[in-house]
């Protein structure tokens, strides 16, 4: 596999993970039939970690996904630390290339 599909791998992996373990806006970690719940917010996370959208970018995505198209009241501490640890996973797999 090539380098650039390896680091594509490894990002949706990772952010599928975070999405579902940290995230999880609506509680559905622990149900095995939802375990593809937010798998697809994962191809929009990662082009806005690859073309390094500012922080804030990153949590109004997350806040609107939440608030507006998931229809929660949201806890935004909690979607910035979430934002925080996708931007800290950022960081790992490019200091990994």
């Amino acid at each position: 596999m090539s380098q650039r599909l390896d680091r594509a791998k490894r990002y949706h992996e990772a952010i599928h993970q975070i999405s579902l373990q940290d995230w999880d806006p609506i509680g559905v970690a622990d149900i095995a039939e939802a375990q593809d719940e937010y798998d697809g917010y994962i191809h929009e996370i990662h082009g806005m970690l690859i073309r390094h959208e500012p922080r804030y970018r990153l949590v109004d995505h997350l806040w609107w996904v939440e608030t507006k198209h998931m229809g929660l009241f949201g806890n935004r501490q909690h979607t910035e630390a979430i934002a925080d640890r996708l931007i800290r996973l950022r960081e790992q797999i490019e200091a990994d290339a």
